[in-house]
């Protein structure tokens, strides 16, 4: 029975006493991940899709003897879909590309929003910085007229389907699906303007991939937030997660690699400072990448310190205890966090200038000429390769 939690919790207990007599167990900390006892297999598990990383032939064929038994098997040995992705292997350049082919027209004929008459190149209004101004004001409230219940649970509905597809595939959306969920309980008729350049830019943009390169399976992640970029006082933190080789100097750059993950959120609390805003993504980025870290070592790749690269020297002398100290209670508890990871052995932070930062592009809204320049830097676009990370 789809959807009731009692029926997943049955469905797994069931399991667990069928598959653990054939030497199969769930690793201890990380939900939904499963190792054989000796054999050199492990499967991520999600409702009924399997995903099975295994060394010998004999040792899958196996796994699925063993489901057999009391269960309906349909196998995809190309390893060609998972939970709703199309993954393309290329085994000579060694690479997998990830997307969601026909997502996007899917999505926005269930809305009902036609294509554009011209391309659309950014997701959510720009407002340009007013450089040399000597007070920089707030944006105004936004005073137009509230939307009724049917625009209200049309703009919830376009969120919603757009929230797995942007976290899986294209990133670049993240920062604008994320200021319109802030209004989504009280939207406006701004708001309604917002999420129609939201679907005119998904419209221009409809089949993003994600390419990964074959690589080390060392964490990485790079942290960045905006000081006071959201309304009411808000700031925006967010993170660039990959995989890539280990140097023995931890200040040489990593090879980049494909996100495989990219938190994007706006700060609840209002921060002080620019560093505390840094201080709090770098924070909030670490507790991001703690279960990440322990479920690539139940994997079997061990980890080092993750090295954190971030752009402000404050938060970094904080973090490595290298500056004197003066800070709010909040903050008091982010730094005594981070310092302690940093001294376990867990990370190692180190500043980058914000131009090199990957994490930038997500922690506020940019240009349409900004954002066609640099979508490549994110997503694997073939007919643009020359600029792409990948």
């Amino acid at each position: 029975m789809y959807g009731l939690p009692q029926a997943g919790r049955i469905a797994n207990d069931y399991l667990h006493t069928f598959l653990e007599p054939a030497g199969y167990h769930p690793t201890e900390h990380t939900p939904g991940l499963w190792r054989h006892r000796t054999r050199p297999l492990a499967f991520s598990l999600v409702v009924d899709d399997f995903g099975v990383k295994y060394v010998n032939q004999d040792d899958v064929d196996y796994l699925l003897a063993t489901l057999r038994q009391r269960y309906e098997c349909k196998t995809d040995w190309e390893g060609t879909r998972y939970c709703g992705l199309t993954l393309a292997w290329d085994y000579e350049a060694r690479t997998c590309d990830i997307s969601m082919p026909g997502y996007v027209d899917h999505a926005l004929t269930r809305c009902t929003h036609p294509t554009p008459p011209r391309p659309k190149h950014s997701p959510h209004t720009w407002l340009k910085p007013e450089y040399g101004a000597k007070v920089h004001f707030a944006p105004a409230d936004d005073i137009s007229p509230p939307l009724d219940a049917a625009g209200i649970k049309r703009i919830q509905d376009i969120v919603g389907v757009f929230l797995f597809y942007t976290c899986a595939v294209d990133s670049t959306m993240l920062p604008a699906l994320g200021t319109i969920s802030t209004q989504q309980a009280k939207p406006t008729t701004n708001t309604l303007t917002a999420i129609t350049k939201f679907l005119n830019y998904a419209a221009s943009n409809p089949d993003a991939c994600v390419r990964y390169r074959t690589s080390g399976m060392h964490l990485h992640f790079e942290s960045n937030a905006s000081y006071l970029s959201e309304p009411k006082a808000r700031s925006r933190y967010a993170g660039y997660h990959y995989l890539s080789e280990i140097s023995d100097d931890p200040a040489t750059s990593a090879a980049p690699n494909g996100a495989i993950h990219i938190p994007c959120q706006i700060l609840k609390e209002v921060v002080s400072s620019a560093a505390e805003a840094e201080l709090a993504g770098t924070f909030h980025n670490g507790k991001e990448a703690c279960p990440i870290y322990v479920c690539l070592e139940e994997l079997g790749h061990p980890q080092g310190p993750t090295p954190i690269i971030t752009d402000n020297s404050t938060a970094v002398g904080i973090a490595n205890d290298t500056v004197k100290r003066k800070r709010s209670n909040a903050m008091d508890m982010r730094f005594y966090w981070i310092r302690d990871r940093v001294h376990q052995g867990q990370f190692h932070i180190i500043w980058r200038k914000g131009a090199l930062n990957r994490a930038d592009y997500f922690t506020k809204h940019h240009p349409a000429a900004q954002r066609k320049a640099i979508r490549s830097s994110y997503l694997y676009d073939p007919q643009t390769s020359s600029t792409n990370y990948f």
